[in-house]
């Protein structure tokens, strides 16, 4: 057992091209990972792949999915051999279970690219075993809190609670040929500025709400499936976590990548 109980994460993953042009992320990634604690398993809850009730990949060995077309011939060819943790599937089937999810198995499930594609720079050795959970459609933040508290009692078992997706999510205003040094679209800071003062206020209510309450919440997320992660990582931390912020700039103009770790009260 750690002797330590376990952060939760929440990281944006960005464009499926972090891992070859990583920018101003991978120096935040890399040093978060070296960071952390040095896990049992990872739980990974991911946008990219979403069922109607939760799932839990329970593959030996997770496949590297290459979940996305039409990007360079070099990405294709990058795998995380991380191995798989089927036998954490019990215990955690049962804190979901308890709390009214009703939960299923899939063995064939591999990690998508929201996962794998930021753990390469965080814990490039991919010894770690990583379980991958579905992603259950419809949720909104206030489930998806819900659905992290049922899982704390995870963090003090070792077992790092990961939350992949993005702080901003807005494809239709996705600007490739920005480069991160470039200044990010003045909804893109009005939206992060928001975020991040109310996570460092604690104001759960606020954040819950945030589609009502945060400046140009619905052009910042069209739809919120990639700001979900950030809701279970909170709620698994629980009420009085303290949250500690990375920046990660903001890629093609409005992509933003921060991350945070929540360290519980």
């Amino acid at each position: 057992m750690p002797d330590q109980r376990m952060p939760t994460l929440f990281v944006s993953h960005g464009s499926p091209m972090l891992p070859l042009e990583p920018g101003s992320a991978g120096p935040m990634l890399q040093a978060l990972g070296q960071a952390l604690p040095r896990p049992e398993i990872i739980l990974a809850f991911s946008p990219h792949w979403m069922a109607r009730q939760p799932i839990l990949g329970t593959s030996t060995r997770p496949a590297t999915l290459h979940d996305f077309g039409g990007f360079d011939r070099a990405l294709y060819a990058l795998q995380y051999p991380a191995p798989g943790a089927p036998q954490w599937a019990a215990r955690i089937e049962a804190l979901l279970r308890e709390a009214g999810w009703d939960v299923h198995e899939d063995p064939q499930r591999g990690l998508d690219h929201g996962v794998w594609s930021p753990l390469r720079l965080m814990l490039p050795q991919a010894d770690i075993p990583v379980m991958p959970l579905a992603m259950p459609w419809p949720l909104d933040a206030a489930l998806a809190y819900r659905l992290g508290a049922a899982l704390a009692p995870l963090t003090e078992q070792g077992v790092l609670l990961f939350g992949t997706g993005s702080l901003t999510h807005n494809l239709h205003e996705f600007q490739p040929s920005a480069r991160t040094d470039d200044p990010p679209a003045a909804y893109v800071q009005a939206f992060v500025e928001w975020m991040r003062g109310m996570i460092d206020r604690g104001d759960t209510p606020a954040l819950l709400d945030y589609r009502r309450r945060a400046p140009h919440a619905a052009r910042a997320h069209p739809t919120d499936e990639h700001l979900l992660p950030l809701f279970w990582a909170l709620g698994a931390a629980g009420e009085g976590a303290t949250p500690r912020h990375h920046a990660g700039g903001v890629h093609y103009g409005n992509l933003s990548m921060d991350a945070w770790e929540f360290v519980a009260a």
